[in-house]
Formats: structure tokens, C-alpha cells, sequence
């Protein structure tokens, strides 16, 4: 496959060194100070670009009718935006706070998790998240994906990084020079304590599991996630 790269930071390059490997090609490398973007030559865009940038990509991608998959985290306001516009344009769009197979693995323990013990009022709940000084966004898309998974299991109702009640579950988001990514979910009562954990030594997983999407979505139709690609739950 011809792969554009929307936004070749330090995840663009390594995504490019994980699909060249895998037999592709990268038809586009834009960056911050690209200004416009010519699919012409592409099969399907991959995009790890900045929150102010993803929803113009995703957009030009679907204009294009060039599948499209996400990685970018802090513009989820626009999320059903999107969606809308993917499915009026009949294109192709995938989203993932993560992509990760391990998280994504992750994702559904902490579902089961949420459904066995959420209910639970002894047990007080908090997601921690920690990642490196120059992720841009606070909290994390996959302690907000935790969060919200959590929510849809259990008696919970919201999460905030400043807790205001008992229903609310609280995230704490942690920056540490070269942390590719730690997510904690601990249920904590007087007598004891269930935690699950996952992290991330580097950001091989990311790459990797960017690329399997896209050789996934090539000529599908329809708004996926991770769980359709990997047939998860």
C-alpha cells in the first residue's frame, strides 16, 4: 500500500520504519508546515499529526475517498463530527485512543473488571496515567477510553481530573521525561486492593498496531475501531 503520514513526528518516522518493513511505501510525510495535501497517489492515510490539525486531516482524507485512521488524542469534541461527515462522504474512518494490542487487550479486562466490581461502593475507584514531558494533551485518550468504558460497566457517571463525588471517576495524569506510556486502574477498599496495569517500553506497539489497521480499512467502508480490526469482544 501507497501510505500518507499526517504528521511526521516521532511517531510518523517510526510508523514509516514499521510499514516500510511491512512491504509499503509512504506517498506523503506532512508536517506543521505542510499547506496543502495531494492523495492522489494513496491507498489510505494514517494520522498522528496535533489536536488543532486531526479534524482537517481526517476530513481531507474522507474528501479524497482515502481510508483514514487516527491516533491523535485531545480533539474528541469533534469525534461525532466526524463520524457524521464520514458517514454522509460513504468513507472510511478509524479512531483509536491506542493502538496498542496490549492496551487494547487491556481495554477489555478493564471492561470485565469494571462490570465485576464497579458496583461495588466499598471499593473507591482512580485511573493514573503517566507519559512523557512532551505528550500535549492531559488526560491521555486511553485513560479517557478507560474511563469512559468504565462508566458504560458500572455505577459510575463521569470522570474529571479533580474528583467531586463518588460517581465520578478520578484520573490523574502524570509527565516524566521518556515514559512511552503507563495506565494504572486501581479499585482501593479498607481491606484490600485490585489494580491492573499496562505499560508501554516503547513505541513499537503504537507504530506497529497503526500500520495493521490501515492494511485493515484498505477498500472497507464505515466508521471502525480497534476492537474490528483485532476481533476483540
Amino acid at each position: 500500500m501507497k501510505i500518507a503520514l499526517l504528521g511526521y513526528g516521532r511517531m510518523g518516522k517510526i510508523i514509516e520504519r514499521v510499514a516500510i518493513e511491512r512491504g509499503h511505501s509512504i506517498s506523503i510525510k506532512a508536517d506543521s508546515k505542510t499547506t496543502s495535501l495531494n492523495f492522489s497517489d494513496t491507498d489510505v492515510a494514517i494520522d498522528f499529526s496535533l489536536p488543532s490539525t486531526a479534524v482537517s486531516n481526517i476530513k481531507a482524507s474522507i474528501d479524497a475517498k482515502v481510508p483514514v485512521i487516527s491516533g491523535t488524542t485531545g480533539w474528541l469534541e469533534s469525534y461525532e463530527d466526524i463520524v457524521s461527515y464520514c458517514n454522509e462522504k460513504k468513507g472510511a474512518f478509524l479512531y483509536a485512543s491506542n493502538f496498542s494490542l496490549g492496551v487494547n487487550i487491556f481495554f477489555e479486562v478493564n471492561r470485565v473488571l469494571a462490570k465485576l466490581i464497579g458496583n461495588y461502593s466499598d471499593y473507591k475507584l482512580n485511573i493514573e496515567e503517566i507519559h512523557h514531558t512532551k505528550k500535549l494533551d492531559a488526560p491521555s485518550g486511553t485513560a479517557i477510553s478507560l474511563a469512559e468504558d468504565i462508566i458504560q460497566n458500572s455505577k459510575f457517571t463521569n470522570w474529571a481530573m479533580d474528583k467531586t463525588n463518588a460517581d465520578t471517576v478520578k484520573i490523574e495524569a502524570k509527565r516524566i521525561v521518556d515514559v512511552p506510556g503507563t495506565h494504572i486502574v486501581n479499585y482501593d477498599s479498607e481491606v484490600d486492593s485490585i489494580e491492573i496495569k499496562h505499560t508501554a517500553h516503547n513505541r513499537e506497539g503504537f507504530a506497529l498496531g497503526a500500520v495493521i489497521a490501515a492494511e485493515w480499512i484498505a477498500n472497507k467502508k464505515g466508521v471502525f475501531n480497534m476492537k474490528d480490526v483485532l476481533n476483540i469482544g
